[in-house]
């Protein structure tokens, strides 16, 4: 009878034992869904792409929850996921909201019902502490594996990585920093933080969870070339889900076997990718973008009203028209802009400087040709950037302009300058400073000269000036605030390119 009874037992045992194989290593079907670099944009914007007149409206989070619930229901299983940088764009980010500055962003994308997101470097511009109140505020998990400080301990209530169960597909998901975020955040809201190396944290994870999952994902905020390198140098991922170079990756990217998606940025795109696994691989996948076209009605819900509230509370604040552009207002990438000309220009005249510098990644939008209104401002400068001034001799002015003309011959220029004029000639291959003028006058090499800023430039003064400014004066004037005066003071912007930086041939 003892027999009998340990040979059921058994038998029970091995039952489940194959019954469970089973069911793991049939095939799966999930379709991820993912958002990338949202900047704050929870309302629609004009295609600034689209050349028609007037432009398509596009992106915000009432298209998005629109999108995100048609296929959800078409799809079945499906996961949402963000890959960071939801702050810093908009006013909305600025606005405090359970104790959290930005926090009514959270509380839409819970209404949306986001299931993990990583930390974006643009996520640390308020502070550590208001991070820590964001993520108390979402309702889903903040996933960031190389984020630590000194004792190893994460920023926030992050998870290094997550593992979850959508049916019976067991999926691992691991956050990931870019290892430059020194050198794309203010500092000084750094401070006791680092970055551990991308490759090495997340491979020691992956061999931790292999074994217990069927579809490993890293949501990475670091940008689509870097990801590609980690896709070659790491082992058992499946799929990265990606961010912070804004890349729209219409169909999904394969390197070394590794699945790379990206949606773009702002709230344009929604991501989906397919997948169909079977025996821990992935055998069949289907990567798409979705552009977040706006429709003229949506139903009623909690999230319409809560976006429509802060709508109307921001269209009141910022709707004010304080100018006008009378041509498009561009950014360039690789030498003087018109856009660059005024911003320089309104740190110049607001920190009362002889001339100024500006990095040219922190100007964020264009300004097209038409009415300039308060909210235009704050999206071309939608950082918490305060203007300074530090002195500079003549000598070492010179310097920085030489340094200026040869990123403008490689075509990598990262500032822009307000108050210089400056010839210059090419004698035998090397740059000759013909002429360079501060106020109409030749730059006097033992003269002192005050030189206008913004913080982070301070902050990054190596990378941008090829020098750590000293004797540095801190005002209390945002940039965005010198940008309104500016404007509401010249009223129409001719916005003409006055190549302040001459080659003479």
């Amino acid at each position: 009878m003892i027999k009998i009874i340990y040979f059921r037992f058994v038998f029970i045992l091995l039952f489940c034992f194959f019954s469970l194989s089973a069911l793991y290593c049939q095939s799966k079907t999930i379709t991820i869904l993912h958002t990338n670099d949202m900047h704050s944009s929870f309302v629609p914007h004009e295609a600034g792409w689209i050349r028609t007149d007037p432009k398509p409206m596009v992106g915000g989070f009432i298209e998005l929850n629109y999108l995100v619930d048609s296929l959800r229901r078409a799809k079945g299983n499906t996961l949402l996921l963000d890959g960071g940088d939801v702050m810093t764009g908009n006013p909305i980010a600025e606005m405090e909201y359970k104790d959290a500055v930005g926090g009514a962003l959270f509380e839409m994308m819970n209404m949306i019902g986001y299931e993990a997101w990583t930390v974006g470097n643009h996520d640390l511009d308020i502070s550590q502490d208001n991070l820590r109140k964001l993520t108390s505020i979402a309702k889903f998990p903040t996933i960031s594996a190389n984020l630590v400080d000194s004792l190893g301990n994460h920023v926030s209530k992050d998870k290094d990585y997550i593992t979850i169960i959508k049916d019976g597909l067991r999926i691992g998901i691991i956050g990931i920093m870019s290892e430059d975020l020194f050198k794309l955040t203010n500092t000084n809201n750094l401070k006791g933080l680092k970055v551990l190396p991308a490759v090495e944290t997340l491979q020691k994870i992956i061999d931790k969870i292999d074994n217990e999952t069927d579809l490993i994902i890293a949501l990475t905020h670091q940008g689509v070339d870097d990801d590609s390198v980690l896709a070659e140098k790491i082992q058992n991922l499946d799929v990265i889900i990606g961010s912070h170079s804004h890349t729209r990756l219409k169909t999904s990217k394969s390197v070394n076997g590794v699945l790379i998606c990206q949606a773009g940025g702002y709230c344009e795109n929604l991501g989906e990718l397919e997948l169909t696994v079977e025996n821990d691989k992935v055998t069949k996948y289907n990567g798409k973008l979705h552009t977040l076209w706006v429709r003229p009605q949506y139903p009623e819900n909690e999230l319409t009203k809560f976006v429509n509230n802060y709508k109307s509370i921001l269209d009141k604040e910022y709707g004010e028209i304080i100018g006008k552009a009378e041509v498009d207002l561009k950014r360039s990438r690789s030498g003087e802009s018109s856009i660059g000309h005024l911003v320089a220009d309104a740190i110049r005249e607001g920190a009362g400087a002889d001339f100024a510098v500006t990095n040219s990644s922190g100007i964020r939008k264009d300004i097209l040709a038409g009415d300039i209104r308060k909210i235009d401002l704050f999206e071309v400068s939608p950082f918490r950037n305060y203007l300074c001034t530090f002195p500079i001799t003549g000598k070492e002015l010179r310097l920085l302009a030489l340094r200026y003309v040869n990123s403008l011959i490689i075509g990598r220029s990262s500032l822009d300058l307000s108050g210089l004029e400056c010839k210059w000639k090419r004698i035998n291959g090397e740059v000759t400073i013909i002429t360079l003028m501060v106020n109409g006058q030749e730059v006097n090499d033992d003269k002192v000269y005050t030189c206008g800023t913004i913080d982070y430039v301070i902050n990054q003064g190596e990378r941008y000036l090829d020098m750590v400014p000293s004797d540095v004066t801190n005002s209390k004037t945002l940039l965005f605030d010198a940008l309104v005066d500016k404007i509401k003071k010249e009223k129409n912007v001719k916005g003409l390119l006055e190549n302040r930086f001459l080659e003479i041939k």
